[in-house]
């Protein structure tokens, strides 16, 4: 059982007895069999979408991850009015990736193959047990079924205000809680995990490559309907994104960007490396430059909110060489079309810069909307944000288009 403290102080101490009245937010988890979760990983009814996590554009189509829920299947033919359609229900997932008409998710330790040939008649194809053993406990609790037989599908949620004593806090007895603490920005945490714009899953080719904190799995996808694991490369610890471009991963840590070329695609070997101090760091790349941003109020001990461009070698083996840093107010995710760079800067806004000379970007346009996440092409940026999914038309770089905007219900 896991109880973090710091609650609410509604009263001060008695003097005689030293009693507090604490409000807690409490979080009971809701467990359902192995079999009947996986039964259950069908196009079901739409849902609301309320933690927005990852994102991937098929065709017509927007899969949006729920975090620790599921997937969201958006009909987006006109992007003007997109239409949610269904739900796929994967507890745990947290990454989507998709190639050709087979979506690979994570399933709390588990990674799921499903056919999306028909959005709204999925069927799961392949489930590979295990692959993600460091997501078997969380917040105290085993929430794969691998252990238990049961999977933890979704958190009851409820406050409650108890009088105790001074030194002896309050939890129950009646059962596994999670009890939610107030951070230093004023949020309650939850027991749902972490979405952000970190991706871990990233295709290249044939392969599927994950990321876990320390590991990189190889997966062959050659035979879309039948992913088997070929190699597992040790990483180091506090891994975190992972983004594809040609023949390279480039990965990020809390304390740096690793690089390695997959030439061989089984065999990824290191190619170059370079070290900041510790943050989180989305990362993405073109031929020339690497984009990394870095951010603070996360668990990655930093205090610095910045972008880093990088210059790559076109040597096998020479490190990204530091080209210039640009301020930012809390940077999250980012995208690149030719030269046009998007940077998600949090409560700061969508940023569009001219990023034709590195060494000078020019801010063309703010959106007012807490960013969170962005994938710009072909004139058209599909953006996450704290209160919904925008879409917008660059297609005049002066004069930006709202499309349309999907509303996120508070939870």
């Amino acid at each position: 059982m896991l109880l973090s403290l710091g609650a609410v102080l509604l009263a001060g101490c008695a003097k005689d007895n030293c009693q507090k009245v604490r409000t807690y937010t409490i979080y009971k988890p809701v467990f359902r069999t192995k079999d009947s979760v996986r039964n259950n990983i069908r196009s079901n009814v739409a849902r609301a979408i309320e933690r927005p996590g990852k994102i991937y554009i098929k065709g017509n189509y927007i899969f949006l991850n729920e975090i620790d829920k599921g997937i969201h299947i958006i009909d987006n033919t006109n992007p003007a009015v997109p239409v949610n359609k269904a739900f796929i229900d994967v507890p745990g997932n947290i990454d989507i990736a998709v190639k050709g008409n087979v979506l690979y998710a994570d399933l709390y330790t588990d990674m799921v193959a499903i056919d999306i040939t028909n959005p709204l008649q999925v069927s799961v194809k392949k489930i590979i047990d295990n692959l993600f053993p460091y997501r078997l406990y969380g917040n105290g609790f085993t929430t794969d079924g691998n252990a238990t037989g049961q999977i933890i599908v979704d958190w009851e949620k409820r406050d409650t205000s108890v009088v105790e004593d001074c030194t002896q806090p309050f939890f129950e007895m009646d059962g596994g809680v999670f009890i939610a603490t107030s951070g230093s920005n004023g949020v309650k945490s939850s027991p749902f995990g972490t979405g952000g714009s970190m991706a871990r899953f990233a295709i290249a080719g044939d392969r599927l490559y994950t990321v876990s904190r320390s590991d990189l799995e190889v997966i062959d996808i050659s035979v879309l309907e039948n992913p088997v694991v070929r190699a597992t490369v040790s990483l180091g610890w506090n891994i975190e994104t992972i983004f594809p471009f040609r023949n390279q991963l480039f990965i990020g840590s809390t304390t740096g960007m690793f690089v390695y070329n997959i030439s061989n695609p089984d065999q990824p070997q290191p190619a170059g490396r370079f070290s900041h101090v510790q943050s989180c760091d989305p990362v993405i790349a073109d031929d020339n430059y690497a984009y990394v941003t870095l951010r603070s109020g996360t668990n990655c001990n930093t205090t610095i909110n910045q972008l880093e461009v990088l210059r790559l070698s076109s040597g096998s083996s020479a490190d990204p060489q530091l080209v210039k840093t640009y301020p930012m107010a809390n940077p999250h995710g980012l995208s690149k079309d030719n030269d046009l760079l998007f940077i998600c800067d949090g409560i700061a806004g969508l940023k569009m810069y001219n990023a034709a000379d590195v060494q000078n970007l020019v801010l063309l346009k703010t959106i007012n909307v807490n960013a969170y996440d962005v994938i710009a092409s072909g004139n058209h940026a599909l953006l996450i944000g704290q209160d919904g999914l925008y879409q917008y038309d660059y297609t005049d770089r002066n004069n930006i288009r709202l499309l349309s905007r999907m509303e996120v219900k508070v939870p």
